[in-house]
């Protein structure tokens, strides 16, 4: 697992990414208050967060946003 697991990985979700604020403060939104996910602000899409995803113990291969174990 990534020592820096709450940011996504830039091959998931690029820093310069236009949404990359909005879609942060979505997750980090949703972490705080204990929830499993959100709505992508864009889409409307069911995202993972990166706590819901280490509890699950390991990648799943889907190409989950907020990964915590893709480049580890």
């Amino acid at each position: 697992m990534r020592s820096d697991r709450r940011r996504p990985h830039p091959s998931r979700l690029a820093p310069e990414h236009p949404d990359f604020a909005r879609i942060m403060a979505a997750h980090d939104a949703a972490e705080a208050a204990g929830e499993a996910g959100y709505a992508d602000p864009r889409t409307g899409w069911w995202v993972f967060t990166s706590d819901a995803l280490a509890a699950s113990g390991a990648c799943c291969q889907q190409g989950c946003r907020h990964c915590p174990w893709v480049g580890g």
